[in-house]
Protein backbone atom coordinates (compact mmCIF):
# COMPACT_ATOMS: atom_id res chain seq x y z
CA UNK A 1 0.00 0.00 0.00
CA UNK A 2 0.93 3.56 -1.11
CA UNK A 3 1.45 5.69 1.57
CA UNK A 4 2.75 9.85 1.75
CA UNK A 5 3.63 11.13 5.09
CA UNK A 6 4.31 15.01 5.89
CA UNK A 7 5.80 15.98 9.48
CA UNK A 8 3.45 18.81 9.95
CA UNK A 9 0.52 18.80 13.10
CA UNK A 10 -1.53 16.11 10.82
CA UNK A 11 -0.57 13.11 8.87
CA UNK A 12 -0.80 13.70 4.70
CA UNK A 13 -2.85 11.88 2.44
CA UNK A 14 -2.25 11.47 -0.90
CA UNK A 15 -5.23 13.09 -3.42
CA UNK A 16 -5.85 11.54 -6.75
CA UNK A 17 -6.69 14.53 -9.63
CA UNK A 18 -9.70 14.00 -11.44
CA UNK A 19 -10.41 14.85 -15.30
CA UNK A 20 -12.45 17.44 -16.58
CA UNK A 21 -12.66 16.50 -20.06
CA UNK A 22 -10.15 14.58 -22.44
CA UNK A 23 -6.97 15.86 -22.66
CA UNK A 24 -3.93 14.91 -25.21
CA UNK A 25 -1.93 11.82 -23.92
CA UNK A 26 -4.57 10.74 -21.76
CA UNK A 27 -3.79 13.68 -19.48
CA UNK A 28 -5.79 13.57 -15.99
CA UNK A 29 -5.96 16.84 -13.96
CA UNK A 30 -7.91 18.59 -11.61
CA UNK A 31 -11.08 19.77 -13.22
CA UNK A 32 -10.64 23.60 -14.60
CA UNK A 33 -6.90 22.68 -15.33
CA UNK A 34 -6.53 22.03 -19.19
CA UNK A 35 -3.13 20.41 -21.18
CA UNK A 36 -1.87 21.17 -24.88
CA UNK A 37 1.23 19.83 -27.21
CA UNK A 38 4.34 22.27 -26.60
CA UNK A 39 6.27 20.27 -29.11
CA UNK A 40 6.10 16.69 -29.82
CA UNK A 41 9.44 16.23 -29.05
CA UNK A 42 10.81 16.50 -32.97
CA UNK A 43 14.72 17.39 -32.55
CA UNK A 44 14.18 17.70 -29.07
CA UNK A 45 16.49 13.93 -27.70
CA UNK A 46 17.37 14.40 -24.50
CA UNK A 47 15.77 16.93 -22.60
CA UNK A 48 15.48 16.80 -19.49
CA UNK A 49 14.76 20.55 -17.64
CA UNK A 50 13.20 23.90 -18.46
CA UNK A 51 13.72 27.13 -18.00
CA UNK A 52 12.20 30.25 -19.53
CA UNK A 53 14.02 33.93 -20.82
CA UNK A 54 12.73 37.21 -20.19
CA UNK A 55 11.06 37.12 -23.75
CA UNK A 56 9.02 33.80 -22.88
CA UNK A 57 11.53 31.61 -25.04
CA UNK A 58 12.00 28.73 -23.95
CA UNK A 59 15.36 27.13 -23.15
CA UNK A 60 15.78 23.08 -22.81
CA UNK A 61 19.17 21.54 -21.06
CA UNK A 62 19.65 18.20 -22.52
CA UNK A 63 21.53 14.92 -21.70
CA UNK A 64 20.97 14.38 -18.24
CA UNK A 65 24.25 14.12 -17.15
CA UNK A 66 24.97 10.72 -18.48
CA UNK A 67 28.04 11.68 -21.18
CA UNK A 68 26.15 9.64 -23.95
CA UNK A 69 23.23 11.87 -25.05
CA UNK A 70 23.21 15.74 -25.97
CA UNK A 71 26.05 18.37 -26.70
CA UNK A 72 24.09 21.39 -26.86
CA UNK A 73 20.89 23.49 -25.28
CA UNK A 74 17.82 23.80 -26.99
CA UNK A 75 15.84 26.87 -27.77
CA UNK A 76 12.51 27.11 -28.42
CA UNK A 77 9.98 30.16 -29.55
CA UNK A 78 6.72 30.13 -28.56
CA UNK A 79 3.78 31.06 -30.61
CA UNK A 80 0.73 32.67 -29.96
CA UNK A 81 -0.99 29.81 -28.89
CA UNK A 82 2.01 28.64 -26.84
CA UNK A 83 3.12 26.11 -29.45
CA UNK A 84 6.82 26.06 -30.49
CA UNK A 85 7.30 27.51 -33.91
CA UNK A 86 11.22 27.72 -34.24
CA UNK A 87 13.77 24.98 -32.37
CA UNK A 88 17.15 25.72 -32.75
CA UNK A 89 20.69 23.88 -30.78
CA UNK A 90 22.87 26.05 -29.37
CA UNK A 91 26.50 25.80 -27.83
CA UNK A 92 28.36 22.65 -27.04
CA UNK A 93 28.01 22.16 -23.62
CA UNK A 94 27.39 18.41 -22.83
CA UNK A 95 25.12 16.36 -20.78
CA UNK A 96 23.14 19.37 -19.24
CA UNK A 97 21.17 19.00 -16.33
CA UNK A 98 20.34 22.23 -14.24
CA UNK A 99 19.07 25.34 -16.13
CA UNK A 100 17.95 28.79 -14.83
CA UNK A 101 17.60 32.00 -15.97
CA UNK A 102 18.81 34.70 -13.58
CA UNK A 103 18.71 38.47 -14.09
CA UNK A 104 18.18 38.18 -17.55
CA UNK A 105 20.72 35.59 -18.45
CA UNK A 106 20.84 31.52 -18.95
CA UNK A 107 22.86 29.57 -16.52
CA UNK A 108 23.65 26.33 -17.90
CA UNK A 109 25.28 22.78 -15.59
CA UNK A 110 27.46 20.72 -17.18
CA UNK A 111 29.22 17.58 -15.10
CA UNK A 112 32.04 19.77 -14.17
CA UNK A 113 30.80 23.47 -14.63
CA UNK A 114 28.29 26.13 -14.15
CA UNK A 115 27.83 27.58 -17.95
CA UNK A 116 26.26 31.48 -17.73
CA UNK A 117 25.07 32.75 -21.28
CA UNK A 118 24.36 36.70 -21.77
CA UNK A 119 20.83 36.67 -23.66
CA UNK A 120 19.52 39.42 -25.99
CA UNK A 121 16.00 39.97 -27.89
CA UNK A 122 17.62 37.11 -30.15
CA UNK A 123 16.30 33.62 -29.89
CA UNK A 124 19.70 31.94 -29.21
CA UNK A 125 23.19 33.28 -27.66
CA UNK A 126 25.78 34.47 -29.96
CA UNK A 127 28.63 34.93 -28.02
CA UNK A 128 30.53 32.30 -26.00
CA UNK A 129 29.28 31.12 -22.25
CA UNK A 130 31.16 32.49 -19.26
CA UNK A 131 32.19 30.15 -16.97
CA UNK A 132 30.64 30.65 -13.43
CA UNK A 133 31.70 27.58 -11.80
CA UNK A 134 34.47 24.86 -12.63
CA UNK A 135 35.99 21.95 -11.32
CA UNK A 136 33.51 19.18 -10.31
CA UNK A 137 34.20 15.72 -10.70
CA UNK A 138 33.46 14.31 -13.96
CA UNK A 139 32.75 10.59 -12.51
CA UNK A 140 30.11 8.66 -11.39
CA UNK A 141 26.60 10.67 -10.82
CA UNK A 142 27.31 13.91 -12.19
CA UNK A 143 23.78 15.65 -12.61
CA UNK A 144 23.70 18.88 -10.98
CA UNK A 145 20.58 20.91 -9.78
CA UNK A 146 21.09 24.36 -9.19
CA UNK A 147 18.93 27.66 -8.04
CA UNK A 148 19.41 31.12 -7.57
CA UNK A 149 18.19 33.12 -4.02
CA UNK A 150 17.10 37.22 -4.11
CA UNK A 151 20.48 37.92 -3.89
CA UNK A 152 22.25 36.39 -6.38
CA UNK A 153 23.88 33.14 -4.49
CA UNK A 154 23.75 30.15 -6.23
CA UNK A 155 23.77 26.80 -5.26
CA UNK A 156 24.96 23.75 -6.77
CA UNK A 157 23.77 19.80 -5.69
CA UNK A 158 26.37 17.43 -5.49
CA UNK A 159 25.66 14.07 -5.62
CA UNK A 160 27.44 11.18 -4.09
CA UNK A 161 28.19 8.17 -5.29
CA UNK A 162 25.59 5.93 -6.12
CA UNK A 163 26.08 3.10 -3.03
CA UNK A 164 27.67 3.43 0.62
CA UNK A 165 30.78 4.87 1.42
CA UNK A 166 32.22 1.10 2.15
CA UNK A 167 35.80 -0.25 2.67
CA UNK A 168 36.63 -3.58 1.04
CA UNK A 169 35.07 -5.42 3.81
CA UNK A 170 31.84 -3.46 3.38
CA UNK A 171 32.27 -1.30 6.43
CA UNK A 172 31.24 1.92 6.34
CA UNK A 173 33.73 4.29 6.37
CA UNK A 174 33.58 7.57 8.85
CA UNK A 175 34.29 10.40 8.06
CA UNK A 176 33.18 9.52 4.78
CA UNK A 177 35.79 10.94 2.55
CA UNK A 178 33.44 11.44 -0.44
CA UNK A 179 31.15 14.22 1.85
CA UNK A 180 34.18 16.95 1.24
CA UNK A 181 33.83 17.39 -2.09
CA UNK A 182 30.51 15.46 -3.00
CA UNK A 183 27.03 14.72 -1.45
CA UNK A 184 26.26 18.54 -0.89
CA UNK A 185 25.27 22.11 -2.00
CA UNK A 186 27.36 24.33 -2.47
CA UNK A 187 26.97 28.14 -2.31
CA UNK A 188 28.79 30.51 -4.99
CA UNK A 189 28.25 34.25 -6.49
CA UNK A 190 26.04 33.65 -9.08
CA UNK A 191 27.56 36.94 -11.22
CA UNK A 192 31.18 36.14 -10.68
CA UNK A 193 33.27 34.41 -13.20
CA UNK A 194 35.70 31.82 -13.21
CA UNK A 195 35.32 30.17 -9.35
CA UNK A 196 36.90 27.02 -8.86
CA UNK A 197 35.23 24.09 -6.66
CA UNK A 198 35.18 24.02 -3.48
CA UNK A 199 37.50 26.38 -2.84
CA UNK A 200 35.57 29.33 -3.52
CA UNK A 201 32.09 28.37 -2.75
CA UNK A 202 30.57 27.51 0.52
CA UNK A 203 29.39 24.42 1.60
CA UNK A 204 25.88 24.99 2.46
CA UNK A 205 24.54 21.86 3.32
CA UNK A 206 25.34 17.96 3.22
CA UNK A 207 24.01 14.43 3.11
CA UNK A 208 22.48 13.89 -0.11
CA UNK A 209 22.84 10.66 -1.78
CA UNK A 210 21.44 12.08 -5.27
CA UNK A 211 19.64 15.34 -5.62
CA UNK A 212 17.72 16.80 -9.11
CA UNK A 213 14.99 18.99 -7.61
CA UNK A 214 15.78 22.02 -5.82
CA UNK A 215 14.24 25.59 -5.97
CA UNK A 216 14.14 28.91 -3.89
CA UNK A 217 10.87 29.72 -2.50
CA UNK A 218 10.01 33.01 -2.53
CA UNK A 219 6.82 32.86 -0.50
CA UNK A 220 9.04 31.43 2.65
CA UNK A 221 12.73 32.66 1.45
CA UNK A 222 14.24 28.85 1.84
CA UNK A 223 15.84 26.89 0.05
CA UNK A 224 14.07 23.17 -0.46
CA UNK A 225 15.28 20.29 -2.47
CA UNK A 226 13.79 16.25 -2.95
CA UNK A 227 16.06 13.61 -2.57
CA UNK A 228 16.32 10.18 -4.34
CA UNK A 229 16.74 7.72 -1.36
CA UNK A 230 18.77 4.88 -1.37
CA UNK A 231 18.06 1.51 -3.27
CA UNK A 232 19.10 -1.72 -2.87
CA UNK A 233 19.33 -2.03 0.64
CA UNK A 234 17.04 -5.47 0.78
CA UNK A 235 19.44 -6.95 -1.67
CA UNK A 236 22.55 -6.14 0.29
CA UNK A 237 21.10 -6.80 3.76
CA UNK A 238 18.22 -9.24 3.51
CA UNK A 239 19.11 -10.00 7.06
CA UNK A 240 18.12 -7.17 8.45
CA UNK A 241 16.09 -5.49 5.91
CA UNK A 242 13.04 -6.82 4.32
CA UNK A 243 11.50 -6.27 1.16
CA UNK A 244 8.75 -4.37 2.35
CA UNK A 245 11.23 -2.27 4.55
CA UNK A 246 13.02 -1.09 1.37
CA UNK A 247 9.56 0.29 -0.19
CA UNK A 248 9.39 1.82 3.32
CA UNK A 249 13.01 4.05 2.26
CA UNK A 250 11.65 7.18 1.66
CA UNK A 251 12.54 9.95 -1.06
CA UNK A 252 12.74 13.22 1.18
CA UNK A 253 11.46 16.67 0.64
CA UNK A 254 13.57 19.18 3.00
CA UNK A 255 13.40 22.94 3.57
CA UNK A 256 17.34 23.73 3.37
CA UNK A 257 19.27 26.11 5.45
CA UNK A 258 22.84 26.58 5.98
CA UNK A 259 24.39 23.30 7.72
CA UNK A 260 21.28 21.04 7.76
CA UNK A 261 22.70 17.34 7.29
CA UNK A 262 20.18 15.14 5.13
CA UNK A 263 21.87 12.04 6.55
CA UNK A 264 23.93 10.00 3.61
CA UNK A 265 25.89 7.85 4.06
CA UNK A 266 25.24 7.04 7.34
CA UNK A 267 21.47 7.10 7.81
CA UNK A 268 18.33 6.42 6.00
CA UNK A 269 14.28 7.72 6.26
CA UNK A 270 12.13 5.08 7.13
CA UNK A 271 8.86 6.57 5.97
CA UNK A 272 6.07 4.12 7.41
CA UNK A 273 8.07 4.62 10.85
CA UNK A 274 8.78 8.52 10.52
CA UNK A 275 12.42 7.38 11.70
CA UNK A 276 15.74 8.08 10.34
CA UNK A 277 17.56 4.67 11.15
CA UNK A 278 21.38 4.46 10.99
CA UNK A 279 22.95 2.36 7.70
CA UNK A 280 24.03 -1.08 8.05
CA UNK A 281 27.07 -0.59 6.98
CA UNK A 282 27.40 1.72 9.94
CA UNK A 283 26.09 -0.87 12.29
CA UNK A 284 22.28 -0.09 11.95
CA UNK A 285 19.89 -2.88 12.31
CA UNK A 286 17.23 -0.86 10.58
CA UNK A 287 15.89 -0.92 13.91
CA UNK A 288 17.86 2.06 16.63
CA UNK A 289 17.15 5.42 15.29
CA UNK A 290 20.07 7.93 14.51
CA UNK A 291 20.62 10.75 16.55
CA UNK A 292 18.08 12.93 15.40
CA UNK A 293 20.07 16.19 16.90
CA UNK A 294 22.46 16.01 13.95
CA UNK A 295 20.23 15.05 11.18
CA UNK A 296 17.71 16.93 9.65
CA UNK A 297 13.70 15.28 9.39
CA UNK A 298 12.41 16.10 6.17
CA UNK A 299 9.12 18.33 5.31
CA UNK A 300 7.74 15.70 3.32
CA UNK A 301 8.75 11.76 2.52
CA UNK A 302 7.85 9.89 -0.36
CA UNK A 303 8.31 5.58 -0.24
CA UNK A 304 7.02 2.56 -1.40
CA UNK A 305 9.41 2.29 -4.27
CA UNK A 306 11.23 5.29 -5.32
CA UNK A 307 9.55 7.65 -7.03
CA UNK A 308 12.38 9.72 -8.76
CA UNK A 309 11.89 13.16 -8.19
CA UNK A 310 13.28 15.11 -11.15
CA UNK A 311 12.48 18.71 -10.33
CA UNK A 312 11.30 20.96 -7.69
CA UNK A 313 9.36 24.27 -9.18
CA UNK A 314 7.81 26.83 -7.21
CA UNK A 315 4.90 28.39 -8.29
CA UNK A 316 4.84 32.09 -8.24
CA UNK A 317 2.23 32.62 -10.59
CA UNK A 318 -1.09 34.27 -10.40
CA UNK A 319 -3.09 32.11 -12.65
CA UNK A 320 -3.95 29.28 -11.13
CA UNK A 321 -6.00 29.34 -8.20
CA UNK A 322 -4.99 30.51 -4.60
CA UNK A 323 -3.81 26.89 -3.30
CA UNK A 324 -1.62 26.69 -5.67
CA UNK A 325 0.32 29.81 -5.24
CA UNK A 326 3.54 29.29 -3.39
CA UNK A 327 3.45 25.68 -3.06
CA UNK A 328 5.61 23.08 -5.26
CA UNK A 329 5.52 21.11 -8.32
CA UNK A 330 7.72 18.00 -8.55
CA UNK A 331 7.85 15.63 -11.91
CA UNK A 332 8.38 12.10 -10.16
CA UNK A 333 9.87 10.36 -13.04
CA UNK A 334 9.14 7.03 -11.57
CA UNK A 335 10.91 4.04 -10.47
CA UNK A 336 12.78 1.75 -12.61
CA UNK A 337 10.71 -1.59 -11.76
CA UNK A 338 6.81 -1.38 -11.82
CA UNK A 339 5.78 0.76 -9.71
CA UNK A 340 2.61 0.71 -7.51
CA UNK A 341 -0.54 0.92 -9.69
CA UNK A 342 -1.54 3.97 -7.91
CA UNK A 343 0.54 7.09 -6.03
CA UNK A 344 3.35 9.10 -6.61
CA UNK A 345 5.41 7.87 -9.30
CA UNK A 346 5.39 8.76 -13.71
CA UNK A 347 2.84 11.62 -12.85
CA UNK A 348 3.49 15.37 -11.51
CA UNK A 349 2.75 16.30 -7.68
CA UNK A 350 1.93 19.28 -5.89
CA UNK A 351 2.78 19.92 -2.29
CA UNK A 352 1.19 22.55 -1.00
CA UNK A 353 2.99 25.13 1.47
CA UNK A 354 1.98 28.08 3.01
CA UNK A 355 4.22 31.59 4.24
CA UNK A 356 5.12 29.88 7.50
CA UNK A 357 6.38 26.99 5.81
CA UNK A 358 3.81 24.24 6.92
CA UNK A 359 3.31 21.45 4.66
CA UNK A 360 0.19 20.42 3.70
CA UNK A 361 -1.01 16.92 2.00
CA UNK A 362 0.52 15.82 -1.37
CA UNK A 363 -1.90 15.92 -4.28
CA UNK A 364 -1.16 13.97 -7.69
CA UNK A 365 -1.47 16.97 -9.81
CA UNK A 366 -1.14 15.80 -12.94
CA UNK A 367 -1.53 11.81 -14.35
CA UNK A 368 -1.68 9.29 -16.71
CA UNK A 369 1.79 10.34 -18.42
CA UNK A 370 2.57 6.81 -18.48
CA UNK A 371 -0.27 5.12 -19.94
CA UNK A 372 -4.17 4.16 -19.17
CA UNK A 373 -3.20 0.89 -17.45
CA UNK A 374 -1.95 0.30 -14.38
CA UNK A 375 0.40 -2.05 -15.52
CA UNK A 376 1.98 0.91 -17.84
CA UNK A 377 3.46 2.38 -14.22
CA UNK A 378 6.91 0.64 -15.30
CA UNK A 379 10.10 1.72 -17.17
CA UNK A 380 9.82 -1.19 -19.91
CA UNK A 381 5.49 -0.14 -20.56
CA UNK A 382 5.67 3.47 -19.72
CA UNK A 383 4.52 5.61 -22.91
CA UNK A 384 6.02 8.97 -20.82
CA UNK A 385 7.74 10.15 -18.15
CA UNK A 386 8.08 13.45 -16.62
CA UNK A 387 11.17 14.94 -15.75
CA UNK A 388 11.47 18.89 -15.88
CA UNK A 389 8.85 21.27 -15.00
CA UNK A 390 8.64 25.24 -15.21
CA UNK A 391 6.13 27.71 -14.75
CA UNK A 392 5.92 30.11 -18.31
CA UNK A 393 5.50 34.31 -18.46
CA UNK A 394 1.77 33.11 -18.75
CA UNK A 395 1.84 31.72 -15.33
CA UNK A 396 1.35 28.26 -16.99
CA UNK A 397 3.00 24.83 -15.88
CA UNK A 398 5.34 23.37 -18.39
CA UNK A 399 6.25 19.66 -18.38
CA UNK A 400 9.08 17.73 -20.35
CA UNK A 401 9.10 14.16 -20.55
CA UNK A 402 12.58 12.35 -20.63
CA UNK A 403 11.40 9.23 -23.07
CA UNK A 404 10.56 11.14 -26.12
CA UNK A 405 11.04 14.59 -24.83
CA UNK A 406 7.40 15.84 -25.38
CA UNK A 407 6.55 19.39 -23.53
CA UNK A 408 2.82 19.77 -22.26
CA UNK A 409 1.75 23.26 -21.45
CA UNK A 410 -0.85 22.79 -18.43
CA UNK A 411 -3.25 26.01 -17.64
CA UNK A 412 -6.41 26.69 -15.29
CA UNK A 413 -9.42 28.00 -17.49
CA UNK A 414 -7.81 28.74 -20.58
Amino acid sequence: MFRTLGFTAIAVTLTAASALADEPDGLILPPGFHASIVADGTGLTGARHLAFGPNGDLYVSTGGGTGKAGTDTIALHLDAKHKADKIEHFGTVCCATGIRVYKGALYVASPTTIYRYKLSSALVPTGAPDVIVSGMDATGDVTHAIAFDPKGNLYVAVNGTPGPCVNAAKVGIRPCPTLATRAGIWKFDGTKTDQKFPDDGEQYATGIRSMEAMDWSVQTGALYGVTQGRDGTHRAYPELVSADDDDNIGDEMHRITKGTNMGWPYTYYDGARHMRLTGPEYGGDNKTPADASVYDTPTMVFFSKRISPMDLTFYNGTKFPAKYRGGAFIPARGSNGPQPPSGPGYNVLFVPIDRNGDVKPVEIFADGFAGPKPEDRSLARAVYRPVGTAVGPDGALYVVDSLKARIWRISYGN
